[in-house]
């Protein structure tokens, strides 16, 4: 009996080991028994806690549920954002605007790389000509605010959607091409880095890009411990930066996790502040001091000489004013800021209630007959086309979506021409009318939505619920924008590693 308690004592302190290990351990699996991170079994590498590398510029969001929509009478009376529950991911967003000064080090970094293909360059440039007024003097804006020094911590404008989304990608791949030269893993090459021949995440993750190795390569531990590219499941690359979506935006604007307490939310917000006065209500020497930086009234932009209250007669510092509680800066007022989001005046009915957002375009990678990723193209990036149901076969839960248009973008749930309901897709023009001419539609696939209050702007338009919309093509002196990022894994950030 001694014998046979002693067996079973040892199987239990080994199964306990193993069950100690697996799910949350770096040596065993608890499926297999099988060790990770060493060759003698293979080499399968895992990364046990694992937390977020906070990217440049950008500041924790904490998600949660909240009211989406209007919190102050619509006075435009046209009710496109009737308030309902939503809940919004925890993400990263930038703490302030995209400056002139960052803007600038981008289209620097396209017109040294891209000698052979100068349009890349000229089409990244802002349009300075939205300054001109007909009947105002603003011409020395158009020649300086963008390069003038005087300038550089003010919010970029005249940039258009298109542009402000192709810088979001360009930033992911200077950061992730940063990252691996810190650790080693491969070498910053500037001078031979020209046209096609750039670093750019995923054609580096499919190995269409092959960079310098630096002086500590990450090892195979499956193959001999001969060095390899870093992969997605190494953990050491940051998601994309992005435009915020609607969503993000407008609960990060109003930073009610400055008003919740275990679980109770005390009040709402009209503005990212409580109250609904625009002034400074704190006691002390900033006590009616300006909020923000918008239209007061008629004619007043910034106050009275000697006291220039806002202190903004166009756009400001990105860091004036009051941050919210989140930490984010001009969340109202100085300029407007674009979001992902296709504008549709009815998104609130249709837009999921988890994560919403309205603009999906699935789209896959192109493939060769072999089925390999296709070559980059002359830019450095991995080429695209739209899914279509030949794509992927015998998954049930397979679907192609364009839900920029309504409901899901499926053929048979789209009004059509016709009387056929699958002979094709609607398009928006067939939704809302003719798209051109006098009495055509503005609302198109191309509207995109801005929210934030900007300058030019009287106080209604400062309320995060508010929302309006522009051609992606077109830019203003008012509008800018920021960037946001995905959280992956816990929503609650443990504050381990920043960057």
């Amino acid at each position: 009996m001694r014998f046979h308690f002693r067996i079973l004592v040892a199987a239990c302190v080994a199964i306990a080991v193993l069950s100690s290990c697996g799910g949350g351990g770096k040596g065993v699996s608890s499926a297999t028994g099988w060790g990770y991170n060493d060759p003698k079994y293979g080499g399968f590498e895992y990364h046990p806690g694992y937390e977020q590398e906070l990217g440049p510029g950008l500041t924790f969001i904490e998600g949660g549920t909240f009211i989406m929509g209007q919190t102050d009478e619509n006075v435009m009376r046209e009710w496109d954002n009737t308030p309902r529950r939503v809940t919004v991911m925890s993400f990263y967003m930038d703490i302030t605007e995209v400056r002139n000064l960052d803007y600038r080090e981008y289209l620097h970094w396209l017109n040294r790389v891209y000698t052979d293909f100068p349009e890349v360059y000229k089409t990244a440039l802002p349009d300075t000509l939205v300054w001109r007024r007909s009947l105002a003097l603003n011409e020395p804006l158009v020649e300086t605010y963008l390069r003038h020094p005087a300038y550089d911590d003010y919010p970029v404008v005249g940039v258009n959607w298109l542009q402000a989304s192709n810088y979001c990608a360009w930033r992911t791949d200077r950061v992730n091409e940063l990252i691996l030269v810190d650790r080693g893993i491969i070498e910053l090459d500037v001078t031979n880095q020209l046209n096609s021949e750039n670093f750019n995440t995923e054609a580096y993750l499919y190995g269409q890009y092959e960079p310098t190795a630096g002086r500590r390569p990450v090892k195979d531990l499956g193959n001999n411990n001969e060095p390899r590219r870093v992969r997605t499941d190494d953990g050491i690359l940051l998601p994309k930066y992005r435009l915020p979506t609607e969503a993000e935006w407008e609960y990060a604007a109003s930073g009610l996790i400055g008003n919740s307490s275990e679980e109770r939310m005390t009040d709402r917000r009209i503005y990212p502040w409580n109250g609904h006065v625009l002034r400074n209500a704190e006691m002390g020497k900033e006590r009616g001091r300006m909020m923000a930086n918008f239209v007061r009234g008629n004619g007043d932009y910034m106050g009275l000489a000697g006291n220039l209250n806002d202190g903004g007669a166009i756009t400001m510092e990105v860091r004036s004013a009051y941050p919210n509680d989140y930490g984010l800066y001009c969340m109202a007022g100085n300029v407007n800021e674009w979001v992902a989001d296709v504008y549709r005046p009815l998104s609130f009915e249709d837009v999921e209630e988890f994560n919403p957002y309205r603009g999906n375009v699935f789209q896959t990678k192109e493939l060769d007959e072999e089925g390999m990723v296709v070559e980059k193209n002359e830019f450095g990036h991995i080429r695209y086309r739209e899914e279509t149901d030949a794509d992927i076969k015998d998954r049930a839960n397979y679907r192609t979506a364009d839900n920029i248009n309504f409901q899901d973008g499926d053929k048979v749930s789209n009004i059509v021409a016709g009387d056929n309901w699958s002979d094709s897709e609607a398009s928006t023009d067939n939704m809302y009318g003719a798209s051109t001419g006098p009495l055509g539609s503005l609302i198109t696939d191309r509207s995109r939505v801005y929210k934030g209050g900007g300058w030019r702007d009287r106080a209604y338009w400062l309320s995060p619920g508010t929302r309006r919309f522009l051609d992606e093509r077109q830019s203003t002196d008012d509008i800018g924008f920021r960037c946001a990022m995905i959280r992956v894994g816990s929503p609650i950030d443990t504050g381990k590693k920043k960057r």
